[in-house]
């Protein structure tokens, strides 16, 4: 019984920096890359969205929580894994934002401005069909995340 449980323990111990840490850029496109996040940002904005593995981007977003929800597109090669690091490249924007990502759990992780912690925002794994699938009554398909849809549309 004593031997049942060291082994338990030892998986659970092997397996929590997997689900815990900070992912080299590899890592990170491997757990980011296709899949669908919603996300709350430390200044209030929130949203839902994917990466795509080409650096892409198509989502929602909601500035500082409040007012209306936009659809946001951003061409490939917008978010770039290299060697040390993850980074955005950004029309207009005079420098190069690079970014750690912290996985927190299986579905969950936080990305934040390198060097700048507080800059943060938590994502959490979403699986868009059955949000769709599961509209309140009352509420309209049409008034639902215009990204969620266009993102089912596309898997």
């Amino acid at each position: 019984m004593l031997g049942r449980s060291i082994v338990v323990v030892a998986s659970i111990v092997a397996v929590m920096p997997a689900w815990a840490g900070e992912l080299k850029p590899e890592e990170a496109k491997r757990f980011i890359a296709g899949k669908y996040f919603s996300y709350n940002c430390f200044e209030g904005s929130s949203g839902a969205g994917r990466i795509n593995a080409d650096g892409s981007v198509v989502g929602t977003i909601q500035v500082r929580g409040a007012g209306p929800v936009h659809l946001v597109t951003l061409p490939t090669g917008t978010i770039r894994v290299q060697p040390d690091s993850i980074c955005a490249s950004l029309r207009g924007l005079p420098f190069q934002p690079c970014f750690t990502v912290q996985q927190t759990d299986a579905r969950s992780f936080r990305g934040s401005i390198s060097g700048l912690s507080f800059a943060y925002c938590d994502f959490t794994r979403r699986n868009p069909r059955l949000e769709i699938s599961t509209t309140p009554p009352g509420q309209s398909p049409r008034s639902l995340d215009l990204g969620m849809l266009r993102t089912t549309v596309n898997e």
